[in-house]
């Protein structure tokens, strides 16, 4: 309760004036004044149940459909007991409160079913005799559950959790793998046993998911292109005959009078097919749930919804295809617009008789559109029953969407019409081709041209010329599609700016504005008296004491900072002034730059936190009872806060060995398992980069924080002097003590994206609640509690602690951090599982021993909760929940999401209000600890009557990302994940669409428990965990807003190859995003306006990047069309299409508005031009790869259906790439669509040069695939020759070893290949032949086959005869190839003869006299070579083709033998053993091995070139992707090993030291002493005698 406020009107009228107790409930009980207690208890009750009420109220609603296995009135009843719970017996509710609780714990991962345990809960109330009612008699509360009931469906998922694939369950039936949403929707559906309710589709199926769910943005963009379409009919803009004298807009005449008209014909039709389609799909996919009622499935309304939308788009084609009345447009119309042009249709007589049906249609369609796709409520089950169906401000809010999106769709009208639609001027089939069908449609005049007549219609010249137009067509098309992407990245970026003016985030992180924290005068120091009160010195010097701590502050920048504010750090109290010359302003610039950024948003935040429309938006700011040293502030404003840290089998705190490896060239290889040189197979990746130590390059990183340590050491007494270099060595030597070994250690975790690091950043919030004065007097009555555990704990789930699949290292680690955190509130859980350790084991056998009676091994899974003991000087366990699944259900490649599953297991021992997952790559700034309660208020402000409802469910805030200091790499990355998490974020939450993409946003404790978890882990389906519990807020009709006045820091992957894995596992998780059921539910219920920031909050990011991709590809076959259809830049001149000029500019330069106008608004526009404009060349490079990556991710899981995880391990950026690495990693994802994007643009050139026709460069489509076959080696540290030598060496290995090949290690090979730990080029090829066989259905494989059967026709339709016959002479060279191939096979696989087909191929000059005579090589070699080039690709096409016929027939015939009841697996082994086959007598192998020699050759040189200009030009290199310090490094020297850092280097020359007064913003005139303890160490007495020393003195 606030003091300030009354009590809630329901619980009593009077003011409570708690001022003088300790406890509020020790107070009540011991006054036996229960008003208080039992409204708490009844707001509590209501939190807790406000699940099963809602789920009372929907099943309640059924109708006709109410399910037999409840009672309506019942439902009623207990829906009632919930909402109006005042005056019932509160040990009662307790009791029910706890019953739930109960079967949340046991239920295991049940907790991601709430409606299911809703289901569970009712039958054993039901039993019980019903929840009691206020007048019935108090007795005891007696339930039992029946645990075979309530974990239902979790031994199925177990056994098969594939939804994809049918499999023969327990019982003997055969189904799909169940998932939770099976589980929770049987819950729905009030079933007594669980069941499948939803058919998830597999592979291809998810493209018409895709176009059913986002149908109605499809089809509003597809209307916004037939505007601009019409509007550029008149425009003037394209030919004289196409787009002039078509009449005004509103009287149209000629084409723009029968576009209307075609254009309704072509949207009805359109309809049709997807009402048809939807139908049928449809009703697949709820098949299993028909006759049940839950959200999502047809009610009667809704199928007759559709049906009238059928007949409705059926009546209005037939309607205006009879009542069409089409005409030619004169020629004469091109050059007048006299009598001669004046449309007979267009009097005004004739012309509402002619657009009357068009009209008609069109309006109608748009009103039925209107209201078919209308906003539902509720999407889902509701929240809470206070949630009405119009929020206060909803409806404005809408209107504002419904403004912008209307705004937006207007640009792109605008930029089709003027920029897009004249790019294909006078490229049309009559004008272009002289294709006279369908000329009427358009209205076009009939002219003569290639296809003119009836036998021309399939003539080379004919299909060529219709293919270029169709080329071109099907481009603009593509474009149009994805300009709404760009002008959201314009709009997102102007209107989150202008939020952000509204957040006081002008100048948020300028460090050039000076902090005035003098007392009482200066600007900040009222600004943060007024926010944290009158002890706001406390603040300010727990932060300095942790910038300080953390070594981001040299000592004596930290005294100065203190004094600044007149206290002192080592009693935190106010001291009176002496010298007015220190009371000045500080300069933020001369500090170290993480510490002057925090600083800077510290205070620019503060006047968000103050205001009204900060987070307690709504809530008057009262310094006095707000503030946290107020004069009468209550504990009872603190919210009680669980932060949860999943942690797998990452690093905890860096190892001293880890630190001291790297510079050996040993440690740039691919390493061998658990260390062991010569022993196993070098899979894994490397440890360093063969140049520097680990520990050198991350102190290159932070160069100044490493002198500040070293500094820190010398002054605590720990080293004999403060030189950062002599650390450094004696930590190489290892001749420092344990205890400044670890505080090494404990310096670099905190440095690197560790679990350390998180824990270290979670705990700051802990302690800024025990520097206030109010947390420190309630600690001290009760000394038995680890300040502040009432209200706040982290707890750290180690999936992998004691397990014997973990890291002893790790286990190690976790000790020392909890040791060294000992008084903190931090706790341990840990998963028990049979190949846990046996000192794990034994530590809870004798816990249950000692307190629960069990004997020893009593469970086989558990779940265990520990603290440390510092008596014991080890972990004791507190707690421990026994399983009977293990953490992560399924098998195989189809488990649980590990991340969220590790998540549950914390959130079974989480005791706050609110909680908070934390990725175990973060950290947290004490400042921003402080601010916490703050934002916690938004959930429920202090001024809120009405307890029961929280005004929003998750609330997300900003990021820093600090890996945009780990190298260029890290700084590509950071830039776009910092742009996502501060402009875009506040751009979608004023959209009212932002969903919870991760952490670390707070969620309301209660809404985790009966809502679901914190984020959802079905198999396959949710590999994006995070994103579907944004889904269940927004379905659930609550909300999830966004802050700026808080800011956590996160890593991100810094190594190339990380960030590429991270790009591929969101891609391949939208894929997944979008086959579930719970995206299909938004986007039918969700309404038209935020039905399209639905589609940018899900996918439209990565399709879009997919359309983007698709269209390089059609931009070359473009040309080529042109140059066989002899269409050449003169003539694309003469047409006027700007398809004649070089395609330079690329639309993705507008994704960089949203980054540049963030930092003009946080930094200043300098600032913000350099750091954007800086970067563009490396952001270049960077993003043209990944988005390849991104596309290349949607693909595969569209093809195959199933969503990788990529493990990235986040690699520190000085981490070398090996040549095996890049390739096994982007062999098919980027370098296979290079060749064949190269062997495009090849094509082109030789045929532009056949013709002498002019060629377009097309520098981007060069640079496009040059992109994606050398950006690996461009982003990769230190090319330097005795890597480069031992990468081609190793390469060379991978592309000639023998691992893999025998028949009988297939196996193996499937194994490798899933796990990406391939040896050979050979098992890298196979695997992956296999697995697109295998993972991919036989009606995609059939499909594939079909397209590429058309694709033969067309080329035998396109290509001339002449080109053709060039095709028998490859044809004899194959056949040569097989014998050598067969003779390779006999011959125990030879790898000369394997290399001997190669040399085959190059035969086929010679031998194309024996094939064609003397025309394959007359008049010249040269002359013919465009013809054998051509005919050599279209060869290699036409094989692929027989190899995929082959091999699918192959999958059917596994597929009949399985149905048929054979084995599967031997049937898999015959399948793979025919594979094998057809790998080498297709060429696939041979092809593959010619493709990585030229990767091999394109890195050497590239490694070379690199080389060269870090030789010649300083480092650059170096310096451009790493860092100033290893730049500054001597070309063949190591870092550190005989220098110190240059930084202090150029301070040794400057006479200057990090610590000198200037950096207060003192001013050099003013002589600021520093005042050593009395008992300080006596080098650092000697800091303070006269002027400033350098940092490394004379120690001679």
């Amino acid at each position: 309760r606030d003091r300030r406020r009354h009590l809630d009107s329901q619980s009593d009228d009077s003011d409570a004036d708690l001022s003088d107790a300790d406890s509020e409930l020790d107070s009540c009980l011991a006054s036996d004044d229960s008003a208080i207690l039992d409204r708490a208890m009844e707001v509590l009750h209501c939190r807790c149940m406000e699940g099963f009420g809602q789920w009372c109220v929907y099943v309640s609603k059924g109708g006709f459909s109410m399910p037999s296995t409840v009672e309506k009135e019942v439902l009623i009843a207990y829906a009632e007991a919930v909402t109006k719970n005042q005056g019932r017996n509160i040990a009662r509710l307790f009791a029910e409160c706890l019953l739930l609780r109960t079967l949340e714990s046991i239920g295991e991962q049940l907790i991601c079913c709430p409606e299911r345990l809703a289901f569970i809960y009712y039958k054993i109330v039901t039993e019980a005799d019903g929840l009691p009612m206020p007048e019935e008699a108090v007795g005891p509360s007696k339930y039992q559950i029946d645990y075979e009931d309530l974990q239902d469906g979790l031994a199925q998922m177990q056994h098969h959790s594939n939804p994809y694939i049918l499999k023969k369950m327990q019982d003997g039936t055969w189904a799909r793998g169940l998932n939770f949403d099976d589980i929770n929707e049987s819950g729905i559906q009030c079933r007594e046993k669980i069941a499948k309710t939803y058919n998830e589709p597999a592979s291809w199926h998810v493209v018409i998911d895709a176009v059913l769910c986002y149908r109605v943005p499809i089809m509003m963009k597809i209307w916004t292109m037939m505007i601009a379409f019409y509007l550029y009919l008149g425009s003037a803009l394209g030919t004289d005959i196409t787009t002039m004298n078509n009449g005004l807009w509103y009287w149209p005449m000629w084409i723009r009078l029968n576009f209307i008209q075609w254009s309704a014909m072509i949207d009805a039709s359109a309809w049709i097919g997807i009402e048809v389609l939807y139908v049928v799909y449809f009703t697949w996919q709820r098949l299993p749930s028909i006759g049940y009622r839950s959200p999502g499935l047809p009610s009667c309304i809704h199928t007759l919804e559709h049906v009238l939308n059928f007949a409705f788009s059926c009546a209005g084609l037939y309607w205006v295809f009879l009542n069409r009345d089409f005409a030619q447009k004169p020629a004469l119309c091109a050059q007048t617009d006299l009598d001669q042009c004046v449309d007979p249709r267009s009097t005004l007589k004739t012309l509402p008789k002619v657009l009357a049906p068009s009209l008609g249609y069109w309006a109608a369609r748009v009103i039925v559109f209107i209201l078919m796709n209308r906003r539902r409520f509720p999407i889902f089950i509701l929240g809470s029953s206070g949630t009405p169906r119009f929020r206060e401000g909803k409806l404005q809010q809408d209107a504002i969407v419904n403004a912008i999106w209307a705004l937006m769709l207007g640009s792109c009208i605008a930029a089709e019409v003027f920029f897009i639609y004249p790019s294909v001027r006078g490229m049309d089939l009559n004008s272009l081709c002289g294709y006279q069908s369908g000329a009427n449609l358009y209205g076009l005049p009939p002219t003569m041209g290639k296809c003119s007549g009836e036998d021309r219609k399939f003539t080379f010249d004919c299909v060529s010329c219709v293919s270029s137009v169709g080329c071109a067509q099907l481009l603009v098309f593509l474009t149009c599609m994805v300009d709404i992407y760009f002008v959201f990245y314009v709009f997102s970026a102007i209107v989150g700016s202008i939020m952000g003016q509204k957040r006081f985030l002008n100048d948020l992180k300028n460090t050039s504005v000076p902090i005035d924290l003098r007392p009482g005068a200066g600007r900040e120091a009222r600004l943060f008296e007024e926010v944290f009160g009158p002890e706001w010195q406390r603040v300010w010097c727990a932060m300095i004491k942790h910038l300080l701590d953390e070594s981001y502050l040299s000592p004596k920048q930290a005294e100065g900072l203190a004094a600044a504010a007149r206290c002192t750090l080592d009693s935190l109290s106010v001291v009176a002034s002496k010298d007015a010359k220190r009371e000045k302003p500080i300069n933020l610039k001369k500090f170290n730059i993480i510490a002057g950024e925090r600083i800077a948003f510290f205070f620019h935040s503060l006047k968000a936190i103050k205001s009204p429309s900060g987070p307690a938006r709504g809530s008057k700011f009262l310094t006095d009872t707000d503030a946290l040293t107020g004069k009468s502030f209550d504990l009872g404003s603190v919210p009680t806060l669980t932060m949860i840290i999943p942690a797998y089998n990452e690093t905890v705190i860096p190892s001293s060995a880890f630190l001291r490896d790297g510079a050996l060239r040993e440690d740039a290889t691919n390493q061998n398992p658990d260390g062991q040189v010569g022993v196993g197979d070098p899979t894994l990746p490397p440890v360093g980069d063969g140049v520097n130590s680990n520990l050198a390059f991350i102190v290159s990183q932070f160069p100044d924080e490493w002198i500040y340590l070293a500094e820190m050491l010398h002054q605590k007494g720990m080293t004999e002097d403060p030189s950062s270099h002599r650390l450094y060595k004696r930590f190489m030597i290892q001749a420092l003590t344990s205890e400044v070994e670890d505080e090494v250690r404990i310096w670099a975790m905190l440095r690197t994206q560790s679990v350390g690091r998180t824990v270290v950043g979670a705990l700051q919030y802990g302690n800024a609640l025990a520097a206030l004065p109010a947390i420190r007097q309630y600690y001290a009555q009760r000394p038995e509690k680890r300040i502040p555990e009432d209200h706040m704990e982290v707890i750290l789930c180690h999936q992998t602690y004691g397990n014997t699949d973990g890291d002893p290292e790790n286990d190690k680690a976790v000790r020392m951090l909890l040791s060294r955190n000992a008084n903190s509130s931090v706790f341990l859980v840990f998963d028990l599982t049979p190949t846990s350790g046996v000192q794990v084991k034994n530590l809870v056998d004798e816990f249950l021993t000692k307190n629960g009676g069990y004997g020893v091994g009593a469970f086989k899974y558990a779940s265990v909760k520990c603290r440390w003991n510092p008596t014991h000087q080890d972990v004791e366990v507190v707690a421990v929940l026994p399983r009977k699944f293990p953490l992560r259900l399924g098998s195989g490649d189809c488990k649980t999401q590990g991340k969220a599953c590790n998540q549950l297991n914390g959130l079974r021992f989480a005791t706050g209000h609110y909680c908070q997952a934390l990725d175990c790559n973060m950290g947290v700034f004490i400042g921003e600890g402080f601010k916490v309660p703050y934002v916690l208020r938004t959930f429920m402000p202090m001024d809120r009557k009405n307890r029961t409802a929280p005004k929003c469910r998750y609330l997300g805030f900003r990021e820093y990302i600090f890996t945009g200091r780990e190298g260029t790499v890290g700084k590509c990355h950071a830039s776009a994940e910092w742009t996502f998490g501060t402009i875009y974020q506040r751009f979608l939450s004023g959209m009212g669409t932002r969903m919870h993409y991760g952490h670390p946003d707070f969620v309301d404790g209660f809404w985790v428990r009966n809502r679901g978890g914190m984020s959802k882990s079905s198999p396959v389906v949710n590999l994006s965990e995070d994103i579907f519990a944004g889904y269940n807020v927004r379905m659930r009709e609550e909300n999830s807003p966004h802050v700026d006045c808080l800011e956590f820091e996160k890593g991100r992957e810094s190594t190339f190859n990380s960030a590429s894995n991270f790009f591929s596992k969101i891609s391949g998780g939208s894929i997944a995003v979008i086959r579930s059921r719970d995206n299909h539910l938004l986007c039918e219920r969700i309404g038209l306006a935020h039905g399209w920031s639905f589609y940018f909050t899900s996918v439209a990011f990565y399709l879009s990047n997919l359309f983007i991709d698709m269209s390089i590809y059609l931009y070359v076959l473009l040309f080529i069309a042109f140059t066989l259809a002899d269409i050449d830049l003169a003539k694309l001149h003469e047409l006027g299409s700007t398809f004649q000029t070089e395609w330079i500019m690329s639309m993705g330069m507008f994704s960089l508005f949203p980054q540049l106008l963030e930092m003009v608004l946080e930094f200043g526009a300098l600032k913000a031009f350099r750091e954007v404009f800086g970067m563009l060349p490396a952001a270049t490079f960077f993003f043209i790869f990944q988005n390849k990556n991104i596309a290349s991710a949607l693909r595969n899981g569209i093809a195959t259906g199933i969503a990788k995880y990529f493990f990235t391990g986040r690699p520190m950026a000085n981490q070398h790439q090996t040549w095996r690495d890049i390739y096994v990693t982007y062999w098919k994802t980027h370098f296979k669509p290079a060749f064949a994007l190269m062997t495009a643009y090849i094509i082109y050139q030789v045929l532009v040069h056949q013709t002498f026709q002019g060629a377009l460069p097309m520098v981007l489509i060069i640079f496009s695939f040059s992109s994606w076959l050398l950006t690996p080696i461009i982003f990769s540290p230190f090319p330097r020759w005795p890597l480069i030598e031992q990468d081609i060496k190793e390469f060379s290995a991978f592309l000639n070893g023998t691992a893999g090949k025998d028949e009988d290690e297939l196996g193996e090979v499937v194994k490798r290949g899933a796990s990406g730990k391939v040896r050979t080029l050979w098992e890298c090829g196979l695997a992956n032949e296999i697995s697109t066989f295998l993972d991919t259905t036989i009606w995609f494989s059939t499909m594939i086959v079909v397209l590429r059967i058309a694709g033969v026709c067309y080329m035998l339709l396109v290509i001339p005869a002449e080109i053709l016959d060039f095709l028998w002479i490859f044809i004899l060279v194959w056949t040569i190839n097989l014998a050598i191939i067969r003779l390779y096979l006999i011959a125990g696989q030879n790898n000369l003869l394997l290399h001997a087909q190669t040399v085959v191929w190059l035969l086929a000059i010679p031998m194309g006299k024996l094939v064609l005579g003397s025309r394959a090589v007359s008049p010249t070699v040269a002359t013919r070579l465009p013809e054998l080039v051509i005919s050599f690709v279209v060869f290699a096409y036409f094989l692929g083709l027989a190899k995929d016929v082959v091999l699918t027939l192959n999958r059917a015939l596994l597929d009949l033998r399985v149905l048929s009841g054979g084995s599967r697996t031997i049937a898999e082994r015959h399948h793979n053993q025919f594979v094998r086959k057809c790998f080498l007598y297709f060429q696939v192998h041979q092809f593959d091995m010619a493709e990585a020699y030229f990767i091999m050759i394109a890195n050497t040189l590239a490694s070379l070139l690199l080389m060269v200009i870090d030789r010649l030009f300083f480092n650059v290199h170096t310096w451009w992707l790493l860092n100033r310090e290893m730049g500054r490094t001597a070309f063949d020297g190591q870092y550190l090993a005989k220098s110190p850092p240059q930084m202090e280097s150029d301070q040794l020359r400057d006479g200057t030291s990090l610590g000198t007064n200037s950096e207060l913003g003192l001013g050099e005139e003013d002589s600021f002493q520093y005042n050593p303890p009395n008992n300080s160490h006596p080098a650092a007495r000697t800091m303070a005698a006269g002027a400033p020393q350098p940092l490394l003195h004379n120690r001679h």
